[in-house]
């Protein structure tokens, strides 16, 4: 199945265009695994960094949108998998889960919140304060995950290449 991306909004209001690049840099997520066997996807070649799989980072950015939206956003009760000991554990317990069922939860997810965002306001304050007790906005939480879905697809660039020779997806 080939991934369909497009960052061409529909409209080229703010929010139109805030959330089609957040919805592009998901689907270059998916788009990074296609083809990819569940043993590649756990495979962390990188010296150094021993939680730095094509799965790990698959969990990562789907525990990170739903950290910013639905605990800081909008204040709900924390079921993100990281402890206190164990800060990565989305990424190690990841190995354990085909990448099928990662990228369908990824999918599930960003389907949710992206029904969420769709008719809340930009300047919708955040419930939980960040760095330094600020509140940050609606706006301001969607250009984060579009920054850091974003960096994290240059590190699946990287893992992809290591993995199978597979380039410019």
């Amino acid at each position: 199945m080939t991934t369909v991306r497009t960052d061409t909004p529909d409209a080229w209001d703010e929010r139109s265009t805030l959330t089609t690049f957040l919805d592009y840099a998901r689907a270059t997520v998916a788009a990074k695994c296609e083809g990819l066997t569940d043993e590649d996807a756990r495979k962390a070649p990188l010296p150094g960094s021993p939680l730095m799989s094509i799965a790990g980072l698959v969990s990562h950015v789907r525990w990170v949108d739903y950290f910013w939206l639905r605990v800081i956003f909008l204040g709900e009760e924390d079921h993100h998998p990281a402890t206190d000991e164990d800060p990565d554990r989305e990424m190690r317990i990841a190995l354990d889960v085909p990448l099928a069922k990662l990228l369908q939860e990824y999918e599930d997810q960003s389907a949710e919140l992206r029904e969420l965002v769709a008719n809340t306001p930009l300047d919708s304050v955040a419930a939980e304060p960040v760095r330094g007790g600020v509140h940050v906005t609606l706006r301001w939480i969607l250009n984060h995950l579009i920054e850091e879905t974003a960096r994290h697809n240059g590190h699946l660039d990287i893992l992809r290449e290591l993995a199978d020779g597979t380039t410019g997806m």
